[in-house]
C-alpha cells in the first residue's frame, strides 16, 4: 500500500467505529508517544546482541512489527485529520537537516549541530 491508500484504510478504520471524537492533536500525540514506549519497551535492558535476537525470533518480532504499526497507526491518523502532507514534510525535514548536518562534517558522528 502507498501513503494515500494507507491513509483511506485507517480513516474508513477509524470511521466506522467513530473514534474522530477521540482523536484531538493532543490524544494523536500521546498514542504515538504510547505506542513508541512499547516498542521501547521491548528492547529495555537488552545490549546490541539480544536486540539482534528479538529482531531474529519469530515472536518477538511480530511484537515489534505490532508496535511499528501502532505508531504507524497514529501517525497516519494525525496527518490524515489535521492536512499534513508527511512526503512533503520529509522531505523539508530531509533538507534542514542536510544543512544543519553537513555530510562532510557529520560522516560517522552523533553529535548534534548544536554541540
Amino acid at each position: 500500500m502507498q501513503f494515500d491508500e494507507l491513509n483511506v484504510a485507517v480513516r474508513e478504520f477509524c470511521e466506522s467505529r467513530d473514534w474522530g471524537q477521540y482523536h484531538t492533536p493532543k490524544d494523536l500525540a500521546i498514542g504515538l508517544v504510547t505506542e513508541s514506549s512499547e516498542l521501547l519497551e521491548l528492547f529495555r535492558f537488552k545490549d546490541r546482541t539480544e536486540q539482534l535476537e528479538l529482531l531474529a525470533e519469530s515472536e518477538k518480532r511480530e511484537d515489534i512489527e505490532d508496535e511499528l504499526a501502532d505508531i504507524l497507526f497514529f501517525l497516519l491518523r494525525f496527518a490524515d485529520l489535521y492536512d499534513i502532507d508527511l512526503e512533503a514534510a520529509l522531505e523539508q525535514k530531509l533538507e534542514k537537516n542536510g544543512k544543519r548536518y553537513p555530510e562532510n562534517e557529520y560522516k560517522g558522528s552523533n553529535e548534534k549541530y548544536d554541540e
